[in-house]
């Protein structure tokens, strides 16, 4: 049974001259980890951002366990690419800070918001100011964060597309993790075909402006992944080569498959 479920969803902004998104149908699974993947501009951000509320689709609606959204909730977390942290708070206030904006009396606040730092490896950063922190710290913070209101589901754009290729590996692993242990259901926004492989259960390939579903693929790769020695799994080459031919015909043609999962792989 489905936990979140689009049906037909357009999105056009005011102003713009055509849509962003046509006709989206798209069903969210319990504890599923979803991957929204596709070239720039082709809507994966505006799907994410009408999820979590930001804005109202021009047709179509979204439910979640079958009540319309409308507006953000703390039953949708959000974890921007850009931190999205607040400067001049420490650590610890940034994580409560979606409590507190909820009424959480302190006390209980920063209990939860430790609990949480615990979680994502930042146990003692309490203090710690955000421009003290490097960029997948600052992305740790932005999770635990989001965690905190312990959402239904958890929106995540981008999260890892800034950080280098051994931060972004560890934190792809994190996140797998926390899936598995908080029994988390997950919307991830992508642009990059391997961590589409790396962490989805299933991956929704967008093309086109407006943006539609052009393809949508499972990945059977099980929940236990080792994203390192996934690289050299037969099974990834062969979804890294049949995304590519999704997104780049022309290109994927060219080439073999293992010459593709090649080009995508952590050194």
């Amino acid at each position: 049974m489905a936990l979140l479920q689009l049906e037909r969803i357009s999105a056009q902004y005011p102003g713009s001259p055509e849509p962003v998104l046509a006709d989206i149908s798209l069903s969210l699974g319990p504890q599923q980890l979803l991957v929204a993947l596709g070239p720039s501009g082709s809507g994966k951000t505006s799907l994410l951002n009408l999820i979590a509320g930001f804005v109202e689709p021009s047709a179509g609606r979204i439910t979640l366990d079958g009540v319309p959204v409308k507006g953000p909730s703390a039953e949708r977390g959000v974890v921007f690419q850009d931190d999205a942290l607040l400067p001049w708070q420490d650590v610890l206030a940034n994580v409560g800070f979606g409590l507190e904006l909820a009424g959480v009396p302190k006390d209980q606040r920063e209990i939860r918001a430790r609990e949480m730092l615990a979680l994502v490896d930042l146990a003692g950063f309490d203090s710690r100011r955000i421009w003290q922190l490097s960029g997948g710290q600052k992305q740790r913070v932005g999770l635990a964060r989001a965690l905190a209101a312990d959402p239904r589901v958890l929106l995540m754009d981008e999260p890892f597309g800034a950080l280098d290729a051994q931060m972004r590996l560890t934190l792809q692993t994190e996140l797998l993790r926390l899936c598995r242990k908080l029994n988390k259901t997950v919307l991830f926004v992508t642009h990059d075909v391997d961590e589409a492989i790396a962490l989805a259960d299933r991956c929704v390939v967008f093309a086109g402006r407006p943006g539609t579903i052009d393809h949508v693929l499972d990945i059977p790769l099980g929940g236990e992944r080792n994203l390192v020695q996934l690289r050299s799994d037969p099974r990834y080459v062969e979804l890294c080569a049949a995304l590519w031919k999704r997104l780049a015909p022309d290109v994927a043609g060219a080439a073999d498959p293992a010459s593709l999962a090649h080009s995508l792989e952590v050194v």
